[in-house]
């Protein structure tokens, strides 16, 4: 019988699942794609962060948190071994669906790679490309 891949995406309550997402991070954006450190850990204590497991395995990490414009979905990051099992559709799922009612304004930075998961959940190019940590994004909003 073959097993069924479990994916199970939660929001974080503990300090040992938040040191599981610092490291799936650092190993995604810090050593794959070499973002300075110093740019990757910022407004941690005011975001909402979710792990996501694959048959009970940390792979994957994303957040949101509110910013002066709206609503920010950012540090989307599924370990390369991961990748293409549908975690980075469950992360942008579980991340959605956690914002609270009535969010206005929801928006990210997309690398152009990541573009046509996010247009997949309605989100819309906005404005020129532009470079983020060494890495070109464009802006996308929630329509």
């Amino acid at each position: 019988m073959k097993m069924e891949n479990q994916i199970k995406v939660e929001r974080v309550s503990n300090e040992e699942d938040l040191q599981q997402v610092f490291a799936i991070r650092r190993k995604v954006f810090v050593d794959e794609q070499n973002c300075p450190p110093e740019l990757e850990w910022e407004f941690e204590d005011v975001s909402v962060h979710f792990l996501g497991r694959f048959n009970g395995v940390p792979a994957g990490a994303s957040r949101w948190r509110k910013t002066d414009k709206g609503y920010k979905l950012e540090r989307f990051a599924v370990l390369k071994e991961f990748r293409g099992n549908g975690m980075g559709k469950a992360l942008v799922s579980a991340v959605l669906n956690d914002l609270p009612q009535g969010a206005e304004y929801v928006y990210l930075h997309a690398q152009l790679d990541a573009m046509s998961l996010y247009a997949k959940f309605g989100f819309e190019k906005s404005g020129e490309q532009f470079e983020e940590a060494g890495i070109q994004h464009f802006k996308m909003i929630l329509e």
